[in-house]
This record gives C-alpha cells, sequence and structure tokens, in this order.
C-alpha cells in the first residue's frame, strides 16, 4: 500500500520549469507529460539565471523557484540537485554543477571525482544524489520535495542521461544511470508511490501533494 498524500497547494494551468539546464528540462517535462499541465521553460521566456547563493539544495531550488514566480506571475517548479560523494565529505554537492566549470565539461568533473578519491586514498565508493523540487506561487506560497537514491561510483559506462550519470550504479542495479533510458532511470510507479533516480522520487511526492492525473 503508498503512503497517503501529503496535502499541499493543487498545481494548475500553466507552470514555469525554472532551469537553463537542457538535461533538467528534459526529465521534468516527462515527469509532468501524466498531469496534462502545460510548461514553459525558462530558458524559453528569456528569464535571467539568479545567483545560487544557498548553502542547501533546498535553498537554491526555492532561489530559481522564486525568481521565475515573480518574474512571470505564474507558478514555477524549481530542482537544485547534485551528486555527493561519502569519502570526499559530501563534494561535489550544491557545487556539482560548478565543478563541470560554464563549458559542462562533465567529463572533466568526473575525472576530477576520482582524482580527488585517488589522492584521499579513499578505498570507499559510497555515493548518493540528492533533488530538493520547490514549487513557488507568485503569491509566496512554496512547497518543498526532496528525494535522495544511493549507490556506487564506477568507471563511466552509458552515454544516456546527463551530468554524473555515466558513473552513478544505484542501489539494487547492475547499470549506471547512464545506461539506463529514461523510463528506467525515472523508474516511476504511480500506483506505489515510487521511484528510483532522486529527482523522480522527489517529485512523486509533489505529484501526490500538488497534482492530479489528467483525465
Amino acid at each position: 500500500m503508498s503512503p497517503a498524500p501529503r496535502h499541499g497547494r493543487r498545481l494548475t494551468g500553466k507552470v514555469v520549469i525554472a532551469t537553463h539546464n537542457a538535461g533538467k528540462l528534459t526529465e521534468m517535462s516527462e515527469l509532468l507529460a501524466p498531469f496534462g499541465v502545460e510548461a514553459v521553460s525558462a530558458g524559453e521566456l528569456g528569464l535571467p539565471e539568479p545567483d545560487e547563493t544557498g548553502t542547501m539544495f533546498a535553498e537554491n531550488a526555492f532561489i530559481k523557484a522564486k525568481a521565475a514566480a515573480d518574474a512571470t506571475g505564474l507558478p514555477a517548479f524549481a530542482d537544485d540537485s547534485g551528486l555527493c560523494v561519502d569519502a570526499l565529505d559530501c563534494a561535489p554537492g550544491i557545487f556539482s554543477a560548478r565543478w563541470a566549470g560554464p563549458t559542462k565539461d562533465f567529463a572533466g568533473a568526473m575525472a576530477r571525482i576520482f582524482a580527488e578519491l585517488d589522492q584521499r586514498g579513499a578505498q570507499s565508493r559510497r555515493a548518493h544524489f540528492v533533488s530538493a523540487l520547490v514549487l513557488a506561487w507568485p503569491d509566496g506560497h512554496t512547497e518543498l520535495f526532496e528525494g535522495r537514491v544511493f549507490g556506487d561510483l564506477v568507471a563511466a559506462k552509458g552515454s544516456a542521461g546527463f551530468g554524473y550519470d555515466p558513473i552513478f550504479r544505484p542501489e539494487g542495479h547492475d547499470r549506471t544511470f547512464g545506461e539506463m533510458s529514461a523510463d528506467e532511470k525515472h523508474g516511476v510507479d504511480w500506483q506505489k508511490g515510487e521511484g528510483l533516480s532522486h529527482r523522480a522520487r522527489a517529485f512523486v511526492e509533489l505529484s501526490r501533494a500538488c497534482l492530479a492525473p489528467a483525465s
């Protein structure tokens, strides 16, 4: 039996996906598809990217969602997420995108992770992804949902997904996120209220509280 839904404010009509990241935009659009919500991205609207000055994933997600809601007068949906490596004191964490630099060189960022693990002589390759999703309305109301998925770091495999997906193998699986199709990575079972990826797990909670399936 799936857990009882949390009661939040219902989201209907149009929503702004507050991201300029093509990978995140694709995943969020895929997750929203069953709910008949019309989505437009911050990039499509030409909105500037706000400075992410928070010290936690939830704070940065709030900054992005609020900025988009204030600028458009529409509800806005933002994700802040990253990879946390146990032996690196949970780095890169909120700086996951910044480790890839302005050119989004995630191959270099993944190489840096393994180089720093080697420098520390770390034997553990345990890591987890975190996703914080915030829905913000123009009147100031917000809803926060978080998801985590635990696993291990392995040599890069696969070219699906984006970011650090090729080096992350979730618990209970023998393939990395980079080797999985989008549906496999999301792993969503709407009836059970479950998901596999960090973003899917957070989104399942959001959907139970704030969305209704399209008729």
